[in-house]
């Protein structure tokens, strides 16, 4: 399966989707902020990343226009639970992130856009 890069400052969120998708049999890594996610990613690039919008450490806005400005196949999925979250969405779209995932979110939904996002 695909190799996925986990980035939120969350640990039960990080632990939650990795249970998800090891599930599915894809290999997982995990960073707690988006400076870590961003080394990890230049040292191994993953199949797909899933970052946290809002995090410490270079947020996930700056981790997606880096990705997407360093690597022009990266492929991200940027997610949120901020209130007021949808500006925040639309402008990870903006900055190339090919979907976007709104917390709380469901399996069903994590497991759509995975399988979209790797197969577009």
């Amino acid at each position: 399966m695909a190799s996925i890069l986990i980035v939120d400052d969350e640990a039960p969120i990080r632990a939650l989707l990795r249970h998800i998708l090891e599930e599915d049999g894809h290999q997982v890594r995990e960073a707690a902020n988006g400076q870590i996610g961003l080394t990890l990613y230049r040292e191994d690039p993953a199949d797909l990343v899933i970052t946290d919008i809002l995090m410490p450490e270079r947020d996930g806005m700056e981790v997606t226009l880096a990705l997407t400005q360093e690597f022009l196949n990266a492929k991200v999925i940027a997610m949120s639970g901020a209130s007021g979250d949808n500006n925040f969405l639309n402008v990870a779209k903006l900055l190339g992130a090919r979907q976007v995932l709104r917390k709380p979110f469901t399996v069903k939904e994590v497991r759509r856009l995975v399988w979209y996002t790797l197969e577009h």
